[in-house]
């Protein structure tokens, strides 16, 4: 091996294509996912439990903004996993597999998750 070749250790000067932004944020909001879906299924299993239960979880998701924001983290990674999946079902039919049409469709993901997380944060608030 040549002790010549370049070695770049510092993160923060390497540039990724936006492709490649999209593609490592559809993989965190699907960690995300599944580790949102622990409050998922507490409140949900609190829920029914009992009236009291159920009563109690309405209220902490209206008024808690604790809860609010946990709940608007997993509905934002839910909508960001659920439009560039939609772009990995049309890229497995065989469009957006060009560099530049492949830059032109994750730049649309971005545009329309980052579009529905706001909606969804005016709807939960």
């Amino acid at each position: 091996m040549s002790k010549k070749r370049p070695v770049n250790l510092d993160i923060s000067t390497i540039s990724q294509p936006v492709t490649a932004i999209v593609s490592i944020l559809h993989r965190a909001t699907g960690i995300i996912l599944f580790v949102g879906l622990i409050f998922l299924f507490y409140a949900f299993d609190v829920s029914l439990e009992s009236q009291e239960g159920f009563d109690h979880v309405v209220d902490m998701l209206q008024n808690n903004f604790l809860a609010k924001f946990i709940i608007w983290g997993v509905v934002s990674a839910l909508m960001y996993h659920f439009v560039a999946g939609i772009k990995h079902l049309f890229m497995d039919l065989g469009y957006f597999e060009e560099l530049e049409s492949g830059r032109q469709a994750a730049i649309a993901n971005l545009v329309i998750a980052a579009v529905l997380i706001v909606l969804a944060g005016v709807w939960i608030w």
